[in-house]
């Protein structure tokens, strides 16, 4: 008996070693991640890399990771303007299936998926800058862009005739995503001073595009809808390269 409790207490004690091994292995493992991929991206800031599953160590030995979730605070992304970027807020990335090369030097993932925010004052951007005539004297410009509710972006339209400003007026949008573009357009036109004007130079205003070129990894846009800080972006990938 008192040689089973020995053995019993040896396994105990190994077994408590394990974990604290494998947790400070991740711990560094984790670390030395984020900052490749810091690197490889050229973050402004390092971001947040957590290894899941257990045990660790035995994930390492295989060559594979089963997941990985990755957390960039802001990112700036290419909008294929060179003098141009849109910021995208805390940009989640789960990363399946994470293969590392012979030399751990870098790292591919099978298929990731995520999210992040896009405010309205980024998106905000993509709209002309300044005021475009729409007909009859009329010149308008958009202003603002908020929550509309049940998925709607409220656009938020200024105008003048003949120099004179009328009433502020708002139109609500759908926001849709086609080729790596995110949409904006109006689902019903604006009238200025009680008339309806050609649709296509309203349009040219109220409706507007805007490219997200490159996102981490080269992961792409998948979906968006609106929601109350901004619009809410998906983005999925495969063969998603983490560093290196």
């Amino acid at each position: 008996m008192r040689a089973l409790r020995i053995l019993l207490t040896v396994a105990v004690i190994l077994g408590l070693l394990f974990v604290v091994v494998d947790r400070v292995a991740v711990h560094f493992a984790e670390n030395q991640a984020a900052d490749r991929l810091r690197t490889a991206e050229n973050l402004a800031s390092t971001p947040d890399v957590s290894i899941k599953g257990f045990p660790f160590l035995t994930q390492m030995a295989s060559g594979e990771l089963d997941d990985v979730e990755v957390g960039i605070k802001n990112y700036e992304a290419a909008t294929g303007n060179d003098d141009q970027k849109i910021r995208i807020d805390d940009l989640r990335a789960d990363m399946k299936g994470v293969r590392f090369s012979g030399d751990y030097r870098s790292a591919t993932a099978s298929a990731a998926t995520g999210t992040a925010t896009i405010a309205y004052d980024e998106l905000l951007k993509a709209a002309k800058s300044g005021p475009a005539p729409v007909g009859l004297g009329v010149t308008a410009q958009v202003v603002g862009l908020s929550d509309g509710g049940n998925g709607k972006i409220k656009v938020d339209i200024a105008a003048t005739l003949l120099g004179v400003k009328l009433p502020r007026i708002s139109v609500l949008s759908s926001v849709t995503v086609k080729d790596g573009r995110v949409r904006v357009e109006a689902d019903t036109l604006p009238r200025f001073g009680g008339v309806r004007l050609v649709e296509n130079r309203i349009r040219a205003v109220t409706d507007f595009q805007q490219a997200i070129d490159r996102l981490p990894g080269e992961v792409r846009l998948d979906s968006v809808r609106a929601v109350e800080d901004g619009i809410e972006i998906t983005v999925k990938g495969s063969n998603v390269r983490l560093a290196g």
